[in-house]
């Protein structure tokens, strides 16, 4: 058990390599705050940096803290820090603008290239007692949204991100491909926005049972079918192709499907990444007029998100599966990498394991 003055991180040196180690406790700087963390969920990208020390050109040269869904309490404030003070309860923001660029200044900060983000090389993540970040992007909790909620913002602003770019509206039909966390946190938006239909693929028939809880309408338990057979039993089941499809997996037969499946002038969103080259049915597309968007992140879904959940509008927690207390981390990833449930979430005060 780590003594009150330690800083317990969860840190991977390399492919193959995480450890719990002591790391000193930051000092905030004027328009920092530092924070006791409280929640921080373990995403895909965790462990694939602790399996394969890298994710495309991100690549782990030096020891990196991980964790970037996270949320915590004030202990001390910079300097220049107004709108917060210690005690209040915050969500974070994972990335940074480090300039005020182009991109800052049309509002898509997130495409910045020299942008900090929480545990991607070779910025540190705040999966650890103690971190310190931006003040201007950690946003206070309203008292009835819960620590493990303010986590689940970031997950939850992919998914607001995607519906916004794929442009769901008012009895749009959509289709999800994924039933991960990111393809549910995009049931839970597009629904919210006002799609009539939405049905959602997966391998797992206990994750399609979380999706239909979360809302989706129906669920396609994809076994060894073709893509296209896959696209002609999304369109047997709305009754029609979906205007917009969200491509949750990178996987390529599931991007070929999203393809053959989006209705002519209809919108394909790809947010899932996996391989860097894949073959898809790209004449299909163009002579269709699917538009094809990617995402990266998000930008300005914080607010968006802390009023859904402080509205009661969307409700995350049932995608947290399991809690682990800090010290049991390598647990937590172990657990994450079977691909047991949705969310694990590690929990990082000793003195506070409530959601």
């Amino acid at each position: 058990m780590a003594a009150p003055g330690q800083n317990l991180a969860v840190v991977v040196h390399r492919a193959g390599d995480l450890r719990l180690e002591n790391r000193p406790i930051p000092e905030p700087g004027p328009d920092e705050v530092l924070l006791r963390m409280h929640s921080v969920g373990i995403c895909g990208s965790d462990v694939h940096y602790w399996q394969h020390g890298r994710i495309g050109d991100f690549v782990v040269k030096d020891p990196m803290v991980l964790g970037h869904e996270a949320s915590g309490t004030v202990v001390k404030v910079g300097s220049g820090v107004t709108h917060l003070k210690p005690g209040d309860r915050v969500a974070i923001e994972p990335g940074v603008p480090r300039e005020m660029d182009e991109f800052c200044r049309t509002g898509r900060y997130n495409l910045s290239p020299t942008i900090f983000f929480c545990a991607t090389p070779p910025d540190n993540g705040n999966l650890c007692r103690y971190y310190k970040h931006s003040a201007s992007y950690c946003y206070k909790l309203p008292d009835n949204v819960t620590f493990e909620e303010g986590a689940l913002i970031e997950p939850l602003s992919v998914g607001i991100h995607a519906c916004k770019r794929a442009g769901v509206t008012l009895g749009s039909k959509v289709f999800v491909s994924g039933s991960g966390p990111i393809g549910l946190v995009n049931v839970l938006v597009a629904k919210m926005m006002g799609a009539a239909a939405v049905v959602i693929t997966d391998l797992s028939a206990s994750r399609l049972q979380k999706a239909k809880e979360v809302g989706a309408d129906f669920t396609i338990q994809v076994k060894n079918e073709t893509p296209q057979e896959v696209a002609s039993k999304v369109e047997s089941l709305l009754g029609c192709m979906p205007e917009i499809t969200v491509e949750c997996t990178g996987v390529q037969a599931c991007i070929q499907a999203g393809i053959y499946a989006t209705r002519s002038g209809g919108t394909l969103v790809l947010v899932g990444l996996g391989p860097e080259m894949v073959t898809v049915p790209i004449v299909n597309a163009a002579v269709r007029e699917v538009d094809i968007r990617g995402i990266f992140r998000y930008c300005n879904t914080w607010p968006v998100a802390i009023a859904l959940l402080a509205s009661k509008r969307v409700n995350v927690k049932p995608l947290v599966t399991h809690r682990f207390p800090l010290e049991k981390a390598l647990e937590a990833f172990e657990t994450t990498k079977r691909g047991e449930g949705v969310k694990v979430m590690l929990k990082c005060d000793p003195t506070d394991h409530n959601p």
